[in-house]
């Protein structure tokens, strides 16, 4: 394969859709996240039966470049479903912001959010309001495509093969996961399992989104919204000092990866995408019946509504 069709394949990842350690910030909540609690904590639509799929095997693949693009043409329209939701959730969040007086029901909503998000204000304060809108938000797939491969070797480590963990989220119940080779005797954390790599995509970002060592992350997150914007993955890695204890290099590192493999393009595309969406748009992303209609450029309305 010529270098020039290499490069292409990575510039434009629609084109082979049909192919497909380091220290971690622990997540004590891991073995709370039940598949369908997303569903229970706001206004969104049943999960498509495609993101419950599992990891495809990217051992299989002998060429590098094959396997970047079927790794980056699995993962991206789990990130899209996952930030669409989140997109779902920000946008009923800021319509209860907007009322003089709150349901129950609505109440609850903002309870379960709160606790989810580790907000800890007074439930319907403008506080809380504020905070929450801090913590709900999206995070650039160039980002989230850069850490897994780093993370997961590609698809390819023991924790992603088995647990479809593509992050090294840690988990503290006995059982929630694998026990990591080499754990400091008296450990007792494990890598954690997920059903799916969509949950493990969902739980990065709401790690992302609620622990300390990422206020920086979230920080500069809100100054591109008060912008009017979404900031770009290479921003974002700034406030990953604290994902591992490399520190400098690994944001560099991160960064790198981001430029080499061309993940802007993802970025632009998603921006695209929910830049001025309805809530009519966000739901039909958030139950694209196909996976291949989250592609850069498949996204329309007949190919991601959950109609019939």
């Amino acid at each position: 394969m010529s270098s020039g069709i290499r490069a292409l394949w990575l510039i434009v990842p629609l084109m082979v859709f049909g192919l497909w350690g380091i220290l971690h910030t622990p997540d004590p909540d891991h073995d709370r996240d039940a598949e369908d609690s997303d569903v229970a904590l706001a206004k969104l639509p049943s999960l498509p039966g495609w993101s419950r799929a599992d990891l495809p095997d990217f051992s299989a693949y002998r060429d590098t470049t094959e396997k970047k693009a079927a790794f980056f043409s699995f993962l991206y329209p789990r990130i899209v479903l996952a930030n669409s939701r989140i997109l779902i959730e920000r946008d009923y969040l800021d319509s209860l912001a907007g009322k003089d007086e709150l349901s129950k029901s609505e109440l609850t909503w903002l309870k379960n959010q709160a606790e989810r998000l580790r907000v800890d204000e007074e439930p319907g304060s403008e506080t809380m309001f504020r905070r929450l809108r801090n913590r709900l938000d999206v995070i650039p797939p160039s980002l989230v495509l850069a850490q897994a491969a780093n993370e997961s070797a590609w698809g390819t480590s023991r924790f992603a093969r088995r647990g479809n963990n593509l992050f090294g989220q840690w988990c503290f119940s006995q059982g929630c996961g694998l026990v990591p080779r080499g754990r400091v005797e008296g450990a007792s954390h494990e890598v954690a399992s997920f059903s799916s790599p969509y949950l493990s995509v969902r739980s990065y970002i709401q790690n992302l989104n609620r622990h300390p060592t990422y206020q920086l992350l979230r920080d500069i997150r809100l100054k591109a919204r008060n912008r009017d914007d979404i900031a770009s993955g290479p921003s974002l890695a700034a406030g990953l000092l604290g994902y591992s204890e490399r520190g400098e290099d690994y944001v560099e590192e991160i960064r790198s990866m981001i430029r080499h493999n061309n993940l802007d393009y993802y970025d632009e595309d998603f921006q695209a995408i929910v830049r001025g969406a309805n809530s009519q748009e966000l739901l039909e992303l958030a139950a694209a019946k196909q996976e291949k209609a989250l592609l850069p450029g498949a996204t329309t309305a007949d190919e991601t509504s959950s109609e019939g």
